[in-house]
């Protein structure tokens, strides 16, 4: 597969002839003038996953794009978004996309937890070639191929990063969800899952506005 990467969780796949976009938010950049897209997918609401100010020019840029997201966003948002469960399979083409988890990660006991789609890409016989888990530590029941890893995030400490990494254990790693860290700072995350992950796993960093074959 190859991915190219937007900056915090804004992540473009190409995965079976088809290319998928996620979470083009606030603190992700370029992800407008993207074409060609056959999907758009957004694991929750909050604007660094969707920015309301741009997400317009992106969908007007790719008029054919299927539009997946979590439940309350599909309910939020006027434009035609399809609601994916946890467990809906959804067929395109030759890739598959099966919804996961369901529930964005407590931030605070005060906050109300809100829907989080987490988004598995693969084929029926593979189906977690690469799985992005938005806002969630959700580990998947199959084996992962490329795992989107989050870095950092107001409801997660490193240590919880590192143990997520190890739980699920993919083949390949990447870092999102780190444009909340100052550029100079980043390394010290990107150290400490590279230096703590599984002994069977790979990880790399993806540059912002690159793209990689994993």
């Amino acid at each position: 597969m190859r991915i190219a990467h937007f900056g915090h969780s804004c992540v473009l796949v190409e995965l079976h002839g088809k290319k998928v976009l996620f979470d083009p938010g606030t603190f992700s950049h370029g992800f407008e003038g993207i074409t060609g897209l056959d999907a758009i997918a957004v694991t929750h609401q909050h604007p660094d996953h969707i920015d309301p100010n741009r997400i317009q020019a992106l969908l007007d840029n790719n008029p054919n794009a299927r539009l997946f997201s979590d439940p309350q966003t599909a309910q939020l948002r006027e434009e035609p978004w399809e609601p994916v469960h946890a467990g809906n399979v959804i067929t395109l083409g030759d890739l598959q996309i099966t919804g996961g988890g369901g529930r964005h990660a407590v931030i605070h006991p005060e906050i109300p937890v809100i829907d989080n789609t987490v988004f598995q890409l693969g084929t029926p016989d593979d189906p977690a070639q690469l799985v992005h888990p938005g806002d969630s530590l959700w580990v998947p029941p199959v084996p992962v191929g490329v795992l989107a890893i989050p870095a950092s995030a107001p409801w997660m400490r490193i240590s919880e990063a590192v143990d997520y990494l190890r739980a699920v254990s993919p083949r390949t790693a990447f870092p999102i969800h780190f444009g909340i860290i100052h550029p100079d700072a980043q390394p010290i995350y990107f150290t400490r899952l590279s230096e703590m992950r599984p002994t069977e796993t790979q990880f790399t960093v993806i540059p912002p506005e690159t793209q990689k074959d994993l």
